[in-house]
Formats: C-alpha cells, sequence, structure tokens
C-alpha cells in the first residue's frame, strides 16, 4: 500500500493550503484515515482523522480552522487548512489503517512521505 501526499507549500500567516493524500495497492479496506505533523524537535502529533464512516476529530489547536475529508471511492483524504499560523508549519504526514488482500483481518498502519507546510510570519 503506498500513500501519495500532494499540496504542501508556502503561505504566509492567515493563508488557507489544502492536502490531499491517496492510497493505492491491495487495499482490502480502509478504516481510519488522517493526518499528522511533526515540527523540528518536535514529536509527531495527530492532526485530524476521519473514519469510513465520516466522524472526524481534531485536534484542538486545529479545531475551527482546519477540515478534514475522505472520498471513499478514490481512496483519498484531503485536508483544508484555513488561518493558518506560523505553529502549523511542518512536515504533515498522510496516515491510513488498512486493511491489506494479503491480511484482511489485520489493519496495518502506513504513513505518506510527508509533505513540508511553511507558513511565515
Amino acid at each position: 500500500v503506498q500513500l501519495v501526499e500532494s499540496g504542501g507549500g508556502f503561505v504566509p500567516a492567515g493563508g488557507s493550503l489544502g492536502l490531499s493524500c491517496k492510497a493505492s495497492g491491495e487495499i482490502f479496506n480502509i478504516n481510519t484515515m488522517g493526518w499528522y505533523r511533526q515540527a523540528p524537535g518536535k514529536v509527531r502529533e495527530l492532526v485530524a482523522e476521519i473514519n469510513s464512516g465520516g466522524d472526524a476529530k481534531y485536534s484542538d489547536s486545529v479545531k475551527g480552522r482546519f477540515t478534514i475529508s475522505r472520498d471513499n471511492a478514490k481512496n483519498t483524504v484531503y485536508l483544508q487548512m484555513n488561518s493558518l499560523k506560523p505553529e502549523d508549519g511542518a512536515v504533515y504526514y498522510c496516515h491510513a489503517l488498512v486493511a491489506t488482500m494479503i491480511s484482511v483481518v489485520y489493519e496495518n498502519d502506513f504513513w505518506g512521505q510527508g509533505t513540508q507546510v511553511t507558513v511565515s510570519s
């Protein structure tokens, strides 16, 4: 299973960016898809995640500013980021909990390669 992210970049504070992540490969079912981020010197943290039914949860730091969505037919998850702050700058990683064709019973974690988001003050 591969997760390919796109959409990172440079944006001034107060601006917006959208990220997308498409999963491909021998997928039987995708449970949760989400976004994590890691800033230099900090641990990777959950930003937002969404299950196959569309239930989403967010970290307190992004609630009201970020929106996660998902297209199950396309195995794609999106993150719309508005009112960006300098502290939102980080490498954003896509995550998916996937049951593969080889392991339909046990779900495994898969990660994207990461995409850089830089927010200038």
